[in-house]
């Protein structure tokens, strides 16, 4: 499983779009593995998914995300996400900034939420974690609880009310293609000469 551009948003403006789709393109040929593309950028990714990158979009293997922190920033970003055409769409709720009432859950795969952590952290309610839970075990959406957060979020842990939330969406498992393979079409989306995976 890998988080892509972990520390980084691949859909930020001055990403160039050929530079998105060579990443797409990357993902889409090694399906053995399973990607997180997490964004703040949700217009952008809906944009994308919906035309250059629709391949990539219909892929199991990879998983398109929005973070979710709050009312204002957050949460018209699902909205985005809903109509983008992706086989598996994610929440990151986190930093979860303040409770969010009632989320739209149609069509999202899995749900993230975590504290914000750091020096600086401000804090965050069980009552607004228990309810994203809630919702989510009522909508049938696997809920992962990352952690508390807070200035020493070890300390604080990730048990929530006793037990360790760890839902995921199912996984696909894709065979891996032979090394050779492997080889030759990562010079071809090097070169910018790959045009169709054929996958």
């Amino acid at each position: 499983m890998i988080f892509v551009n972990s520390m980084s948003d691949l859909f930020q403006d001055e990403v160039p779009e050929s530079y998105i789709t060579r990443v797409a393109a990357t993902m889409r040929l090694a399906r053995w593995h399973t990607y997180q593309v997490l964004t703040k950028r949700s217009g952008r990714l809906q944009e994308l998914l919906a035309a250059p990158l629709r391949e990539a979009a219909a892929d199991a293997h990879i998983w398109w995300g929005v973070s979710v922190e709050d009312r204002k920033y957050g949460l018209p970003r699902i909205a985005d996400l809903q109509r983008a055409p992706a086989a598996v769409r994610f929440l990151s709720v986190e930093p979860l900034l303040e409770d969010l009432g009632e989320l739209p859950l149609r069509g999202i795969s899995w749900v993230i939420v975590g504290g914000e952590s750091g020096p600086r952290a401000r804090p965050m309610k069980e009552e607004w974690v228990l309810s994203i839970r809630e919702q989510c075990e009522a909508a049938n959406v696997p809920f992962f609880f990352k952690q508390w957060g807070g200035v020493r979020k070890k300390a604080t842990g990730r048990v929530l009310r006793g037990q360790t939330y760890e839902g995921f969406p199912k996984r696909v498992r894709n065979p891996t293609l032979s090394a050779g393979l492997r080889r030759q079409h990562a010079l071809e989306i090097e070169s910018g000469e790959l045009v169709q995976l054929g996958i």
